[in-house]
């Protein structure tokens, strides 16, 4: 299991993206026009072979909208991980209390979007690609616009809470993975971590784990999207 995408929520798309693309040197390679069903604008920038995302909804009433409010502004919104066979994770699913609210799909990719409530912090989707290099929800060419000056790869998300042990165990559910002692569920090649929140604005993807290209760098952080992303 992967960690593919990273998805954050913004009141406003031309200024988060501006500052995005500024910060991180990245840029857009795909706009998908199929979220327009959901009342959301949206861009795509890779970091190495990962896609980080901002959605943007049109209006208040979307589910994205209802996140702004409940979180109080600019958000982490979604963890999206990659496996090689969604059906055997649908199947684990169906003998759990967590509920699929929504199934995607496209030519070379599909996912499965858990229920919110069930697990909490962030949405979670489960989505398999053909061929795994593949990312069909970011455009056919979206290797072509990655660029690598500033963040070479993205290796980590941080969620927090008021009661972070009981998260922590919701997502060991929803994915399929045991939580460490250190309260971290390790991915094939990313960790996500679970933290006693801090900010008063309760549960919700904090931070952002980015490998930084220049290693003098190493530490610094950058408050992007409602996000603390860090360079590590």
């Amino acid at each position: 299991m992967r960690l593919r995408q990273l998805v954050t929520v913004a009141s406003d798309l031309r200024s988060t993206e501006r500052a995005i693309t500024a910060a991180l040197d990245v840029e857009v390679c795909y706009r998908d026009p199929g979220v327009g069903r959901f009342g959301l604008r949206h861009g795509l920038y890779p970091i190495g072979d990962r896609l980080l995302e901002v959605v943007v909804p049109k209006h208040d009433d979307t589910a994205a909208g209802r996140f702004l409010a409940r979180r109080g502004g600019d958000s982490g919104y979604m963890v999206i991980v990659q496996v090689d066979d969604l059906d055997s994770h649908r199947t684990r699913l169906a003998d759990t209390d967590i509920r699929v609210v929504f199934d995607a799909s496209a030519p070379g990719i599909r996912g499965m979007h858990l229920h919110p409530a069930d697990v909490g912090g962030a949405i979670v989707s489960i989505d398999q690609a053909e061929p795994p290099e593949s990312w069909a929800w970011a455009g056919p060419d979206f290797a072509y616009h990655a660029r690598s000056s500033v963040a070479a790869d993205m290796t980590g998300a941080e969620l927090q809470s008021d009661n972070p042990d009981a998260l922590a165990m919701r997502w060991s559910a929803a994915l399929g993975l045991p939580v460490t002692p250190e309260r971290m569920i390790e991915l094939d090649d990313a960790t996500i971590r679970f933290t006693a929140s801090s900010d008063g604005r309760g549960e919700g993807l904090a931070a952002i784990d980015l490998v930084a290209v220049d290693r003098s760098r190493v530490g610094e952080t950058l408050e992007l999207s409602g996000v603390r992303f860090t360079l590590v």
